[in-house]
């Protein structure tokens, strides 16, 4: 059984693309909303499989979306590495910072990480076997440089001065920390695919803060080398990267990673993304997230342009983020069907 989203990835030009949104299963849905509230706390929700599949499957039974993404958490690495991880309503997710190595070697627990992450597989598990046969199946993590600004921080941040700082005063501990990231998510992800995910996503949220050396040292060569293990071990599934907000930087970033494919955000011009980026690998965007959330004939313009420009190579649609919250279901319904050619 052939499916779409896979064939783009292989660098098949399909039309129409195929279609998958981040956070597509998400707080928009009301369903998801009554799963949600059958869960004490967040992290919970993430290790409960019973719910995990049905959230994941939720959008699935809404718009036939053509790939289906396991629902987790970046953080689920930390929590399994040792380091305290809460998310508490209204404040985001909140961890016991480390900013030394003295710290780092205070909480770290290499052993029992798989045994941790237990629920995570076998939800990735039940959902090969769950999902429509026509649709993939994505697995995923945080990149190294993204998970480790939670990791010093201890919460989201506006700027990442501290990490950055960091990173630029204290490299020793800032390498160890990321060659850390960089084993435990390679071997993460490589364990979602022995339980049945068909392709992987790393998902680098914040690599569009760093200066060009430091890109190139905390978000290049980190994802190479988890690049290079994941296709060691399974060289046919394909690895696509999310360097977001990294610009111009987005053309290195797919010449030196070997990803199969790249998400675009919405910042990144349609036309300088094809000539430089598209020629290389599988492109994967990039609808403003909150377009979705106005709609009307605004949303309607973007994606046709976007269909026009970048629907002449490989391409998959998606947004330049996650959907947010407060995005109607409806306009979810309307942006499948102009992709789809429907309407």
């Amino acid at each position: 059984m052939t499916k779409p989203f896979l064939q783009a990835l292989k660098g098949e030009t399909l039309s129409p693309p195929p279609l998958w949104l981040m956070r597509q299963a998400g707080r928009y849905l009301p369903e998801y909303l009554a799963t949600r509230a059958k869960s004490k706390n967040f992290l919970h929700f993430c290790y409960s499989p019973d719910l995990a599949v049905e959230v994941t499957l939720q959008p699935l039974r809404r718009y036939g979306f053509d790939a289906a993404i396991l629902f987790s958490d970046i953080l689920v690495v930390p929590d399994a590495l040792g380091q305290k991880v809460e998310f508490s309503t209204g404040h985001g997710p909140q961890l016991e910072p480390i900013k030394n190595e003295a710290q780092l070697e205070a909480v770290l627990k290499l052993d029992g990480f798989h045994e941790h992450l237990k629920p995570v597989y076998e939800t990735m598990r039940r959902l090969a076997l769950e999902i429509p046969k026509t649709t993939a199946l994505i697995g995923f993590s945080g990149a190294p440089w993204t998970v480790a600004t939670y990791m010093v921080e201890g919460k989201g941040s506006k700027d990442y001065a501290e990490v950055r700082e960091i990173a630029y005063s204290d490299p020793v501990f800032f390498q160890r920390l990321i060659d850390i990231l960089v084993d435990r998510t390679a071997s993460y992800l490589i364990e979602q695919v022995n339980q049945g995910a068909e392709a992987l996503q790393v998902f680098d949220s914040w690599a569009g803060v760093l200066s060009e050396t430091q890109f190139v040292k905390w978000v290049i060569e980190p994802m190479a080398e988890i690049v290079k293990r994941i296709k060691k071990t399974h060289p046919h599934v394909p690895v696509i990267g999310f360097p977001r907000g990294a610009g111009a930087m987005y053309e290195r970033f797919v010449q030196e990673t070997g990803v199969d494919g790249v998400g675009l955000d919405h910042s990144l011009p349609l036309e300088w993304a094809r000539d430089h980026v598209q020629k290389h690998v599988t492109v994967q965007g990039n609808l403003d997230n909150l377009l979705l959330v106005s709609g009307g004939e605004a949303m309607e313009r973007e994606v046709k342009r976007i269909l026009e420009i970048l629907g002449q190579g490989p391409f998959i649609f998606n947004l330049g983020h996650g959907i947010v919250p407060h995005t109607p279901p409806e306009h979810v319904a309307r942006l499948c069907a102009l992709v789809r050619g429907e309407v």
